[in-house]
């Protein structure tokens, strides 16, 4: 392009063809890769690139909100993969409930809030000692049916209590 003055205005001429060859551009762009062209078809290095989408969305999802792999302060090696471990499984997890919840416009969160409400509750009849699993409300049978899952209609009890943190402290 070159800029014409006349005087103290200054023109611009636009190229038509050369502006029609820039928009026929728009929008593609250039992937680069060390690959040989034998070992993969420039479809297959295109669809692994737009899969890095999908491992960024991974990352932020583990490292944000739900999962949030940080902040974990570990001092060894192993307890650190174990973390990773756990947390990648936990993702695993999510994608799996988000796909299956996908048609019910439900989130994760969303489902697993829902499904929290489902707790056991203790029977003891005489020596038989069992936990009897209530029916969910119709949400959260809807969430369990579209991850196939079904639930027991009792547990046998060990009599084992587990408490949390919260629970522990004040009985001790």
């Amino acid at each position: 392009m070159t800029v014409q003055t006349e005087g103290r205005v200054l023109r611009l001429p636009i190229d038509e063809n050369a502006l029609a060859e820039v928009a026929r551009l728009d929008g593609c762009y250039v992937i680069k890769t060390d690959t040989p062209a034998a070992k993969a078809s420039s479809q297959q290095i295109h669809n692994r690139y737009k899969d890095l989408a999908q491992v960024e969305h991974a990352f932020r999802t583990m490292k944000t909100g739900f999962l949030e792999t940080r902040p974990h302060y570990v001092r060894k090696e192993k307890r650190t993969r174990g973390h990773v471990f756990v947390v990648m499984l936990a993702y695993k997890i999510v994608r799996y409930l988000s796909e299956g919840w996908k048609a019910l416009d439900c989130t994760v969160e969303e489902g697993i809030k829902e499904l929290n409400s489902i707790c056991a509750t203790d029977v003891l009849l005489g020596d038989v000692n069992y936990q009897s699993v209530p029916r969910p409300r119709p949400m959260g049978n809807d969430l369990l049916q579209a991850i196939q899952v079904t639930l027991p209609d009792a547990i046998p009890s060990r009599g084992v209590q587990v408490d949390t943190r919260k629970k522990l402290t004040p009985r001790k």
